[in-house]
C-alpha cells in the first residue's frame, strides 16, 4: 500500500494486486484518512470484477457521511455495472476532477 498526500485528497494505491487484503487495511486505518478526500487506487490488479468494487459500499458509505469523497480507480471493468452509490474511474486525473467537483457542490451547499 502506497500513500501518496496532496492538496484537497490523498491517494492510495494497491500494490500488493489483493484486493481483499488492500480493503482490510484501508478499513483498518480509516480512522487516519476520514478528514481526506480519498482516491482508491486498485489498478495494479489487473482481474477486479464488479463484485470485488462491491465490496468497498459500506466504507465508501462511511466515508462519505463525513462529507468527503471517496473514489475508486479501477481500469477494465464494465462502469455501467458499478453500484450508483459508487465512485469508479479509469484514471487518477478522473478522481481528481470528481473530487473538485464534489467540492464545489458541497461549498454550494448540494
Amino acid at each position: 500500500m502506497k500513500v501518496d498526500q496532496k492538496d484537497h485528497f490523498t491517494v492510495i494505491k494497491d500494490t500488493q494486486g489483493n484486493i481483499q487484503n488492500f480493503l482490510e487495511k484501508i478499513t483498518h486505518e480509516h480512522a487516519t484518512f476520514k478528514t481526506q478526500n480519498l482516491i482508491l487506487d486498485i489498478t495494479h490488479n489487473k482481474n477486479v470484477e464488479i463484485k470485488d468494487i462491491k465490496l468497498f459500499s459500506d466504507l465508501s458509505k462511511a466515508h462519505c457521511k463525513g462529507k468527503k469523497s471517496f473514489v475508486l480507480v479501477a481500469s477494465k471493468i464494465d462502469f455501467n455495472a458499478i453500484p450508483i452509490q459508487l465512485t469508479v474511474v479509469p484514471s487518477i486525473q478522473e478522481a481528481q476532477d470528481i473530487i473538485e467537483m464534489e467540492e464545489i457542490e458541497r461549498d454550494l451547499g448540494f
